[in-house]
């Protein structure tokens, strides 16, 4: 049995993340959630028993074996060292630490042998990232990348709970006729599309964008592949989807491609343009696996799949990802305790 925390509870990844830990069953000897001074006392539902919220503090990770956290990146360098102080270890959520040498980035079902050289602090990928792993995995071990470009379509929910308020409300405002007020994202986001992410250095990209490019190469072992991406915010309330062409060294049909991915047991293809069927936001939605359809040989390179791949940010994205870290550590007895 665990005694877990987690740091963040009362956002949408932290109520995800307890969602998630009921439906699998987490064998827990004891759950600890923590945010800011604003949400102690308050509870949040769990196997049918309120769990309390406290205000997370110096003694907070006492006892802990596995603290996730999913409040951002300065709460995680704040807190994060006292946590594997505490004896813990960090299943952190944020940027914080994700390109920091010594600091596996995992995604559990690509590659779980990272979290194994962890010195208490694992990082979940960002969610963008983390969907698009496992189908370029799956593709690089039947013959290696050489080039992936990617479109992102970023659902609201990404952002936070603000955001899906946001975009309800402004959606709302827009369809009788009233002005929307603008709040989150610097412009509306109902009915419009908008750059996911801040400018990040000198070249116009995003950090959206950057995450996606040094984190999948970094999950991938792969720090020379050629990654091209734009990012950008869509009025969807949950899930994102990308468009992504994909060049290997050898060329991969799209039957086999279907095949090869099928096989995934975190992949779920649809793909059948007669009956109309394949991928959409509303159809990942609550689900954990990852969502792949309109494969198609890519007509400007013979070496090049066009693929649109879809997943739930809240789940797939970060919740899911950071309760299967959890499971690896107990399974695999990777925890720091000595009851571990």
């Amino acid at each position: 049995m665990t005694r877990l925390a987690i740091l963040g509870a009362t956002g949408a990844v932290g109520t995800t993340l307890l969602r998630v830990l009921e439906e699998r069953d987490f064998p827990l000897d004891e759950l600890r959630l923590l945010a800011s001074e604003r949400s102690a006392g308050t509870s949040r539902p769990y196997a049918g028993r309120e769990i309390p919220i406290q205000a997370v503090g110096p003694q907070s990770f006492d006892g802990i074996d596995i603290a996730i956290f999913s409040a951002g990146a300065t709460r995680s360098r704040e807190w994060a060292p006292q946590a594997i102080a505490a004896g813990a270890v960090v299943v952190d959520n944020s940027s914080a630490f994700r390109m920091d040498d010594g600091v596996p980035l995992v995604v559990a079902d690509v590659n779980p042998h990272a979290a194994r050289a962890h010195s208490g602090l694992i990082s979940n990928p960002n969610c963008s990232t983390m969907q698009l792993m496992p189908v370029l995995a799956a593709l690089h071990r039947r013959s290696p990348l050489d080039h992936v470009t990617v479109a992102t379509y970023q659902s609201v929910s990404g952002t936070g709970q603000k955001a899906v308020e946001a975009l309800r409300n402004q959606s709302a405002a827009v369809l009788v006729g009233d002005e929307p007020t603008v709040e989150v994202y610097p412009h509306r986001i109902a009915f419009n599309v908008l750059r996911a992410g801040a400018p990040a250095g000198d070249d116009d990209y995003t950090d959206e964008e950057l995450k996606l490019v040094n984190e999948s190469r970094k999950i991938l072992e792969l720090p020379e592949l050629r990654v091209s991406v734009t990012c950008m915010r869509v009025p969807v309330l949950n899930s994102h989807s990308e468009a992504v062409w994909v060049r290997t060294r050898e060329p991969i049909g799209p039957d086999e491609a279907r095949e090869l991915l099928a096989a995934e047991p975190g992949i779920t293809v649809i793909d059948d343009p007669e009956a109309d069927l394949y991928p959409m936001a509303i159809d990942a939605d609550g689900q954990d696996g990852v969502l792949v359809g309109r494969i198609r040989r890519d007509l400007g390179d013979p070496n090049a799949l066009a693929l649109w791949v879809v997943a739930d940010n809240l789940r797939k994205g970060a919740a899911t990802n950071a309760v299967e870290i959890a499971q690896l550590l107990v399974r695999d007895r990777l925890l720091r305790s000595a009851a571990a």
